[in-house]
This record gives structure tokens, C-alpha cells and sequence, in this order.
């Protein structure tokens, strides 16, 4: 039989009946969770990186404002006034995110962030991971953000999300090399948690930067009973034929990065699930967020998964 929340919670669920939940927060059936790297969402200049343009930020807002998530892991947030900034202009909007985290890792500009209308109740900010790769050392770049949230009295989720290494070629080492040894410990953090409760609701999202066939991608998702599910979100734009066969995906639109250099649109971003979590995913509220001028925010489109608030 499968963990049903926090037994406190469904012990004082009841005498919250009629007065009202604590927090804020309401008697939700459904949440949803997105993810947006927002591209040097910067403040001010900091080395050869701009600030980011006020355009590009109202861009960036309206993306944020129409999608309505309730829980928004964050890529590419600069430091903590670049955060505070634009939950406040959210907030002034009509969209409040009381609770936030943010976690840095070896950069020092950019980092990784989470926003969240429902309580943060545990923090497990990982922001020193470090490999060996032909006997060198390395850290993780923009470390990791692990969460657990409490939706409701009786439904709690674990999010991690990540940032790993561009595609871009490094002069230290084999830019492919670099990203799959920080999945391995990304997965190291996935398997800690799906070994103490196999049955968690986990939710593993962000830019991967790397496709659904890759070493990365495969190290991350895992295999067997505690493999990760995909949600593989796709744009709401119609599309709904069937895949052409059993070993096939459909052929809908599912790009969420565009890489001007080259000419070239990719699936980079993901929302990856564990076997728990997933009993709760709900397909028809998972999509790519298409926007008119949407590069005016980032290179990146957001994904957006949605669940029930309840153990299935």
C-alpha cells in the first residue's frame, strides 16, 4: 500500500475542515509544475554575460503569467535581487510565489531557482558536487535544487531540478564527457531517494541539454522498476495522430530550445517522473507553452506537466 502524505497532516486534515487551511493554501485536487530557463536573467552585467533587456523580462513575466504554474523550477536566475525582482513584479501582476529557493554551484552568476505558491518543508540545496574525469577534478557548474512541497494536508512532491553542461565545446575537457558525469550524480540523487522510498513522488525537470537518445539522458532516466518516466510535453496546437508505430513517438511538436548558431530546434528541456509520481501525472494538462514572439524571453520555451493532489 502506498504512503499517503505526512501522517500528521492527515491527522489535523480534519480539524482544518471548515476553518480553513494553513498558509494559504486551498483545498487543491490538481497542481501543476513547469520548468524555464530563463537566459541570463541578469540584473546587471556581469562578465561577458548582459543584463537582461526590460523587454525580455516582460517577455519572460507574460510567459510565467499566462502559464499560471503553481510550482516553476528555474534556470538561468541570476543572483537573489534578480529573483526577489521578478517574483515582486509577478506578485504585483496577481501571481504570488511566497515560497522560493535558490542554489548556487561553481558559477557565480547564474543559478539554478525554484518558485512556489504551496510551503517548501525541506531543503537539500546540493551546491558542491564534484567528479573526477581523466584524473581531474571538476565541479558542477550551477549545482542542484532538491525541495519537498507540500501541496495539500495530504500530499507532499520531492522536485530536483538542474542545469547540467551546455553543448558548448570546453577547453578543460569533452563537453559530452562533462554533462553525462553530472547526470551521474544527479541520478546518484534520484536512486538516495528512490532506495529509502520507492514509491516517492519525485519530479526531475530542467535544461538537460541533450536529446532523448543521449548517454545523458539514458544515465538519468535509469532502467528497471525505478527507471524515470517522460512526460515528452508537446505544444497544444492540435496535433493528435497517433504514433506511426509501437517504438515510435507521435509526431507532435515538442522542441523547447532554439540554437541560432545552427539553425536548429531541440527537446532540451525536460519533466521526468518517478514511478509514484507518475501514477498521479495527468497527460492532458502537460504541454510546451507556445507564444507568440516567444524568444523575446528566452531561447528556451517552458514545459509544463500537471497531477492530481492525491495518492493513486
Amino acid at each position: 500500500m502506498r504512503r499517503s502524505g505526512i501522517g500528521l497532516w492527515t491527522l489535523l486534515g480534519a480539524l482544518w475542515v471548515g476553518v480553513g487551511l494553513p498558509w494559504g493554501w486551498s483545498a487543491a485536487e490538481t497542481f501543476t509544475v513547469a520548468s524555464f530557463n530563463l537566459e541570463n536573467y541578469l540584473e546587471s552585467p556581469r562578465g561577458n554575460r548582459p543584463a537582461k533587456p526590460a523587454e525580455s523580462k516582460s517577455k519572460v513575466r507574460e510567459s510565467l503569467l499566462a502559464i499560471r504554474a503553481d510550482v516553476v523550477a528555474l534556470q538561468e536566475i541570476g543572483d537573489l535581487d534578480a529573483l526577489h525582482n521578478l517574483r515582486g513584479a509577478l506578485q504585483r501582476q496577481g501571481l504570488d510565489y511566497p515560497h522560493w529557493e535558490h542554489v548556487r554551484g561553481h558559477d557565480a552568476i547564474l543559478f539554478v531557482g525554484v518558485l512556489s505558491r504551496y510551503p517548501i518543508v525541506a531543503r537539500r540545496p546540493h551546491t558542491n558536487e564534484q567528479f573526477l574525469l581523466q584524473g581531474r577534478r571538476f565541479q558542477v557548474n550551477r549545482g542542484f535544487a532538491e525541495v519537498d512541497i507540500q501541496v495539500n494536508p495530504h500530499y507532499t512532491f520531492t522536485l530536483i531540478t538542474a542545469h547540467l553542461k551546455s553543448r558548448r565545446e570546453s577547453a578543460s575537457a569533452d563537453q559530452a564527457d562533462l554533462r553525462e558525469q553530472e547526470a551521474l550524480l544527479l541520478r546518484e540523487k534520484v536512486d538516495a531517494r528512490l532506495a529509502a522510498t520507492p514509491d516517492a513522488n519525485l519530479v526531475v525537470l530542467g535544461d538537460l541539454n541533450d536529446t532523448k537518445d543521449s548517454r545523458t539522458l539514458r544515465i538519468l532516466r535509469g532502467r528497471g522498476k525505478l527507471a524515470l518516466v517522460d512526460t515528452r510535453p508537446a505544444e497544444r496546437n492540435g496535433d493528435n495522430h497517433p504514433s506511426a508505430g509501437r517504438a515510435l513517438d507521435a509526431r507532435r511538436i515538442t522542441w523547447t530550445y532554439y540554437y541560432a548558431k545552427e539553425d536548429r530546434y531541440d527537446r532540451l528541456d525536460y519533466i521526468l517522473l518517478s514511478p509514484g509520481l507518475a501514477r498521479e501525472w495527468l497527460p492532458e494538462g502537460t504541454y510546451v507553452f507556445a507564444l507568440p514572439n516567444w524568444g523575446l524571453a528566452s531561447d528556451h520555451r517552458p514545459v509544463v506537466a500537471a497531477f492530481a493532489a492525491e495518492e493513486r
